[in-house]
Formats: structure tokens, C-alpha cells, sequence
């Protein structure tokens, strides 16, 4: 039996509304903390979590950004010319994409989304590595680098497996006592908030799901290691969205193109443009102060969120919706879905949720790139144990 074992488990989009009345977790993690999240998707949580840094460091922020140069798209154009009814179909989409990562050797999450193929060419996709690799982030290390660099034996979630395969698989590593730290991520209740909506009953069922799975995974490393030092966390929460806005249709309606004038990104909660004339500039400020559904983010405040690109490399204007306002149709998809993430920070359902087995969560813990710090001095005290153990008397 090995002395230590540090176990750290993200439950994505578990955010602290979804569990504050809830008691998941209470019987092995009683300690819990609500945390600040950061501005931005997964795309920016996640990295943000396993980096320690903040996105204007890690750069690891929306995926896809206006970079003709640098665009492997190119060849997709064509597909414009086919009919809408094919091309703007999700499981045409799906295979598409499996097609197209397999061809680029992305290693990271890609989706093509619903970027329309007339203008896909303009456009670059960031997450071209894997963030829970050694390597992965955009810029800078991650903690993987660190237990790599450190010769600290690790299990992390395979992303290309079921969150089953991956509870098995981490069980597996615990009972062959080859580890000293365990990443642990779980996506699926994210998926379903997407489809639900934060007040379904399908939300707690999930919870006690991961609740038997997490008691199954402490049964092991029990029987393996003296102490296990667990925390579940989350990224970010989810809002129900009970209101909708076709922004794209506001912006094609002025005399300005696509292409010619500007360049623009349309996520899920949020647009991103770039402007090639004053004219352009002008006339798009002018018509997105006239939604009252949102608003421009200006760079003070990107700067207070740690999100401002000096480069503009995501984009020259954030226009932001409030929480529980989707754009639709926007370039993550055509059709509304039941709720979304990525709003500001501080709205009340983005905020992240810490939970744990130890005495205390220090003060400082306050905002989820903080994690990264648990998990290194953790995984420290692990690797000194168990080494120290393992020496003959």
C-alpha cells in the first residue's frame, strides 16, 4: 500500500448553483468552496484549471479566429457550392469533422461546428494540441509538463473514451499502485445541461450517477493508499437560455460585407469582430448599441478578466450577451439549445464549484486557474511519500 494518492476530478459544467442545494459529494468531499471562473468556453476553463495561468497568458481562448494566412481550411471552400439541406446538417457536420481532424493531426477537441464554408478559409482553429498533454497549451506549460518534468507517475482521462471506459481505466491504474496523482474529467453532465436546461431532474439523477461512480473509485484507492486527497470541481456553471437573438441577421442587413469590411465569429453567447475600415467599425458599434440584449465588453474590463488579447488575435470587439440570452443562429449551431455557459464571470450561474476531502480550502483559492496550485503541491507530497515508502529500510 502506497502512502498517498491525490485525486482530482472535474465534473464539467457542475457549476455552484447546480450543487449548492444539492448535497452531492457531502459523505467524501463534506468541504466545499464556490470559485470564480474565467471568461470564456471550455476552451478557456479548462486550461486555464490545468495551466495555473490566466487566458491572456495561456492563450488558449475561443476556437476558431480570423487568420487567412494560417487558415487549413481552404479546401473545404467548395463545399459552399453544396446545398444547404446536406452541408448545414449535424451529422454531416460530425463526420466532416472526424474527417478533417484525422487529415490535420489536430490532438486536441475540434468541432467545424456551423461555420459556414463560404468563409470558412478566413478562418484558423486554436486547440490544435491536446491541453491535458505535456505540451498542449498554446503558450507555457501545463501540469502535466510539471509531473513530466517532475518524473511524477500520473493517470489522466483519454478524451476519445466514454466517461465509463475512463472511471475503469482510472480504477485500473489505482489497483496497480503505478500512480501518484490522477486527473480525472468527466463530461457528460455538461452535455446534458445543454439539452435540459439547469433545473431538469435529469441534473440530479446525473449527480448520483457520478456520485456511486466516485464512491467505486474511492473503494479502490482506499484499499491501495493510506490517504486519499480528493477534489471534484467544475469549470464553470450553466444558464438556462430563455431568450434568443438572430445578431448575424442585424449585422447582414448593414451596407458593409462580410469578407470585404469586417470579419466575424458568432459563438454561442458572445461576437467577435474584426474591421478592415473606419466604415465598417462605425456602422457595426452603432447597430449592436442598439441591442439591448448585450453589450460591447470594453478592454478595461477584458483586462480585469484577464482576457485581453493586446494582439487582438481573438478579435478587435467582444459584444457579450447577458446570461440567459443565445445567439441564434450563431457559428456554434443553428438551432437554439436549452442553456449555455460563457457568459460574464460573475453572473450567478457561471460560477465554478470546489469540493474536497480535506480540513480546509486555503483563502487563496478563489478563482479555478488556483486548482493548478493544489495540484502541485499535492502531487509534491505525494511523489516525497510514496518515494520515501518505497525506499528499503
Amino acid at each position: 500500500m502506497k502512502p498517498i494518492l491525490p485525486l482530482f476530478i472535474m465534473v464539467d459544467a457542475c457549476g455552484w448553483e447546480i450543487i449548492r442545494n444539492d448535497a452531492f459529494g457531502k459523505n467524501f468531499a463534506p468541504h466545499r468552496k464556490k470559485l470564480e471562473s474565467v471568461f470564456g468556453y471550455s476552451s478557456t476553463c479548462v486550461p486555464s484549471i490545468l495551466s495555473g495561468r490566466w487566458p491572456f497568458e495561456h492563450r488558449n481562448w475561443c476556437y476558431f479566429v480570423y487568420d487567412p494566412k494560417n487558415s487549413p481550411f481552404r479546401s473545404l471552400r467548395w463545399l459552399h457550392w453544396l446545398p444547404t439541406a446536406v452541408t448545414g446538417r449535424r451529422i454531416f457536420r460530425r463526420y466532416l469533422t472526424k474527417f478533417v481532424k484525422v487529415q490535420l493531426k489536430f490532438r486536441g477537441y475540434f468541432d467545424l461546428y456551423n461555420i459556414p464554408f463560404k468563409y470558412i478559409n478566413l478562418f484558423d482553429f486554436t486547440e490544435k494540441k491536446s491541453p491535458l498533454q505535456p505540451g498542449g497549451m498554446n503558450s507555457g506549460p501545463n501540469i502535466f509538463d510539471f509531473l513530466v518534468g517532475r518524473k511524477i507517475p500520473y493517470f489522466v482521462t483519454d478524451t476519445t473514451k466514454s466517461e465509463e471506459q475512463n472511471r475503469d481505466n482510472l480504477i485500473a491504474a489505482i489497483e496497480s499502485e503505478r500512480i501518484d496523482f490522477a486527473f480525472q474529467y468527466w463530461a457528460g453532465l455538461d452535455g446534458l445541461l445543454h439539452m435540459v436546461g439547469n433545473q431538469s431532474p435529469e441534473v440530479p439523477a446525473k449527480l448520483r450517477v457520478y456520485e456511486q461512480w466516485l464512491e467505486q473509485v474511492l473503494a479502490a484507492a482506499r484499499n491501495h493508499y493510506s490517504e486519499v486527497r480528493l477534489y471534484i470541481f467544475s469549470d464553470h456553471g450553466m444558464a438556462n437560455c430563455d431568450e434568443h437573438v438572430d445578431l448575424k441577421a442585424r449585422i447582414d442587413a448593414l451596407p458593409v460585407k462580410m469578407e470585404k469590411d469586417y470579419a466575424v465569429v458568432y459563438d454561442s453567447t458572445m461576437a467577435r469582430f474584426w474591421f478592415f475600415n473606419d466604415q465598417a467599425r462605425q456602422l457595426i458599434i452603432a447597430a449592436l448599441g442598439q441591442v439591448p440584449e448585450g453589450r460591447i465588453v470594453p478592454d478595461a474590463e477584458l483586462k480585469h478578466m484577464n482576457a485581453l488579447f493586446e494582439d487582438r488575435y481573438f478579435g478587435e470587439l467582444i459584444f457579450l450577451m447577458r446570461e440567459g440570452v443565445l445567439i441564434v443562429p450563431s457559428h456554434m449551431g443553428e438551432r437554439p439549445i436549452r442553456a449555455m455557459h460563457g457568459y460574464h464571470p460573475t453572473d450567478p450561474q457561471s460560477y465554478a464549484a470546489l469540493l474536497t476531502n480535506q480540513p480546509a480550502i486555503p483563502e487563496d483559492i478563489t478563482h479555478i486557474p488556483h486548482i493548478h496550485k493544489l495540484m502541485v503541491a499535492h502531487a509534491t507530497a505525494a511523489q516525497a511519500a510514496n518515494q520515501t515508502a518505497g525506499k528499503p529500510a
